[in-house]
């Protein structure tokens, strides 16, 4: 059987923006492809984008793959928070100005924006002002003092959309976008639709750096497999149990991806946005299942700031979505449909 490990996701800013691909001319005046292919074996490839390997695996259309790779091209040339080009940036470094951005760029904001606010705190994507001082691969903590300097100008309220226009503003100069708690799930959603629309797949399993998005059905009829990984296994291959499911999202986020260590204190690279210091949470990995990879990507990270009792009621209160929490004393946590919509054992 067909087999796929969620791991926690890096929190960090996207990054590695390859070679651009104008998505109206990735999605239009192309014939289907795909005649001929296999509907028996899957078809793989790979790119990386988003400062994570993207997997592909696709049932039925040989050229879907490479496809789907230049629309991760062109969504990391968008949203990569350190490439100077990227829509993100130059909304950030444009000082409170109106900035021109690709009709995908405001169709991923409008989505933010509804999520920070149901969110109420626990999900910010102008973290920026705060994510930024941080270096979770070289080690650098920032001052408390340069913490709580940025902190104020960590509100998602700054941010100004007008989809005519198809202009961005942070009425706040010092405001700081940072998408790396949602832009894997929004693309994996577009990736989807890319295979309905433009492809001849019948069903697909893509993975973008752990944002696991399954499409159509296998060819056999019997559900997807996931396997949830050990949070207390980083990098290793024990898992703790596997999600049988039809169809949606699985997006798992943990506190140990990206960590280091200074003067005694572990710092870990999920920030809570009231504190602008890594989460203190009594969970050490969540994973979500829901039809939206997007939400799933969201939720993952809200839900872990949250915390277990609290993440679990968040989770029950979103149609055909479920969470499994892994908690740091290593007991878990299961929302109220968990079992129902995955059959975990």
């Amino acid at each position: 059987m067909d087999r796929i490990e969620s791991t926690p996701v890096s929190r960090r800013g996207l990054m590695c923006g390859g070679a651009c691909s104008a998505l109206a001319l990735l999605l239009s005046g192309c014939a289907r492809p795909g005649a001929g292919a296999s509907a028996a074996k899957p078809v793989t490839g790979s790119t990386f984008a988003f400062d994570t390997y993207c997997t592909f695996s696709v049932y039925g259309d040989d050229a879907a793959p490479a496809r789907l790779a230049d629309a991760c091209a062109h969504f990391d040339s968008l949203f990569d928070l350190y490439d100077e080009k990227s829509d993100i940036t130059r909304i950030n470094a444009a000082a409170g100005e109106p900035c021109q951005v690709h009709a995908d760029t405001v169709d991923l904001l409008l989505r933010a924006r509804a999520y920070c606010e149901q969110a109420d705190g626990l999900f910010d994507i102008t973290i920026g002002a705060v994510s930024t001082l941080w270096d979770f691969t070289e080690g650098v903590r920032p001052s408390p003092e340069a913490i709580a300097d940025a902190l104020p100008h960590v509100d998602w309220r700054c941010i100004e959309i007008d989809e005519e226009a198809l202009t961005v503003r942070l009425a706040d100069p010092q405001a700081k976008l940072d998408l790396g708690g949602i832009a894997k799930g929004y693309v994996a959603d577009r990736l989807c639709d890319l295979l309905r629309d433009e492809t001849s797949a019948t069903g697909a399993v893509l993975s973008l750096g752990g944002n696991i998005a399954l499409f159509g059905e296998k060819p056999n009829g019997e559900p997807w497999e996931t396997g949830v990984r050990d949070p207390n296994d980083p990098g290793g291959d024990t898992v703790v149990g596997t999600t049988r499911v039809r169809g949606g999202s699985l997006v798992t986020s943990g506190l140990y991806e990206r960590v280091f260590e200074q003067d005694g204190v572990t710092y870990w690279h999920i920030l809570d946005p009231r504190t602008g210091e890594p989460v203190q949470t009594d969970v050490a990995s969540v994973t979500v299942l829901s039809p939206s990879s997007t939400a799933a990507d969201a939720l993952s990270t809200t839900l872990f700031v949250a915390g277990s009792r609290e993440g679990s009621q968040m989770a029950e209160a979103h149609e055909d979505t479920a969470a499994y929490f892994i908690l740091q004393d290593g007991g878990t946590v299961e929302s109220a449909h968990w079992q129902e919509l995955t059959d975990f054992s």
